[in-house]
């Protein structure tokens, strides 16, 4: 089989198309991936090294300009007329539109107005980007063969907010158990991944009161707001708090060995990697109490109430000075993302997917 993967190289969508494009490769199928944005750096690119077999076609077209946008389904289509997949998997909404006469299945891993309505409470002001958005999601979402997205959350969001896709399914994002490491000796101390000034994830909830262990937040801390800077940092010199700034994957896979609680603080999230990845390290996971955290992490995590520093405070507190409990939450985390969150899990549902579609497309012909 080979399949057309499209990719951006921001964030966690290049993680999860690094794990399924290895995976799938393990498995020989044929890939051609195409990235958009950033062009990768050196570090990023690594992991393709040992697979010749990808055709990797990096590209610096920008997701968010509609002008590159037009151009990059252009570039597309060229290359699917000359290297003929049977099959495109297309992570972002637009390509699935695309004109070409190839099963496709597009991936719902976030959007601008589920976003905004988890960080408001209600539907972003009506303007003329917004309706040139909503046409395009809805587009691509109807336009496709399949539509996958990483929780049965996200995959109402879409349908509330956009449209009900004809063939809507669940598949769970995956990591590589054997990248992060479970058995080291654990210190008392909390790691949250996210950027200050992020609403989404709002790691500033660790800021609003005084830990009661040493806590550390991965991610930028320096928002580009001047006026809004100070008041962040005044509030984390009483909190404990202690920035690492932008880790490699390395150092913050050995963060998440050290630390003995993972605080996951999104009040937006479609999935969340960084839980899976503390998770695989053995950590605690202290979950704002969200409808994709409890359908995620069911029993495995250890809740605070929605959005609230002093909850979440408490819920630290709580499993600091109960080490037992703080042990037995760190292996249900990990027992949990084994049976759920592993990468070969989520390659093997891909392809069941690929080949589902791929008989349809055999039988219609």
């Amino acid at each position: 089989m080979h399949v057309l993967i499209t990719a951006d190289t921001v964030g966690g969508v290049w993680t999860y198309v690094r794990e399924l494009v290895s995976g799938l490769a393990r498995r020989g199928v044929r890939v051609t991936l195409i990235s958009f944005g950033n062009i990768p750096t050196a570090d990023q690119l690594a992991w393709l090294d040992g697979l010749p077999e990808v055709d990797y076609r990096a590209t610096a077209f920008r997701l968010d300009c509609q002008a590159d946008l037009e151009l990059s389904a252009k570039y597309v289509d060229q290359v699917v007329s000359e290297v003929k997949p049977e099959l495109l998997h297309l992570n972002q909404y637009y390509y699935g539109s695309l004109a070409c006469n190839v099963p496709r299945l597009v991936v719902a891993h976030s959007d601008v107005v589920s976003w905004w309505h988890a960080v408001h409470g209600h539907e972003p002001p009506e303007s003329t980007w917004l309706s040139w958005y909503r046409e395009i999601v809805s587009r691509g979402l109807s336009r496709a063969d399949a539509v996958v997205a990483p929780s049965r959350w996200m995959l109402d969001a879409a349908t509330r907010h956009y449209l009900r896709p004809a063939n809507g399914l669940v598949i769970h994002n995956g990591r590589s158990p054997f990248l992060f490491h479970p058995y080291v000796p654990k210190d008392d101390c909390v790691v949250s991944v996210g950027r200050l000034w992020d609403c989404g994830k709002q790691v500033s909830l660790l800021a609003e009161h005084k830990m009661p262990v040493k806590t550390y937040i991965v991610g930028s801390e320096v928002h580009p707001d001047a006026a809004y800077r100070a008041g962040l940092h005044d509030a984390v010199g009483r909190s404990r708090v202690h920035f690492k700034g932008p880790q490699s994957e390395a150092q913050l896979a050995m963060l998440y060995a050290r630390a003995s609680i993972y605080a996951a603080t999104s009040r937006y999230e479609p999935f969340g990697l960084a839980p899976v990845e503390a998770a695989f390290s053995r950590c605690a996971l202290v979950a704002n109490d969200i409808p994709t955290f409890r359908e995620l992490w069911d029993d495995a995590a250890c809740y605070f109430n929605a959005n609230d520093g002093e909850s979440l405070r408490a819920a630290v507190e709580r499993l600091n000075e109960d080490p037992g409990l703080r042990v037995e939450y760190a292996n249900r985390a990990y027992q949990h993302a084994r049976r759920q969150f592993g990468a070969e899990r989520m390659v093997d549902s891909y392809m069941n997917l690929y080949q589902q579609l791929a008989f349809r497309q055999s039988a219609a012909a």
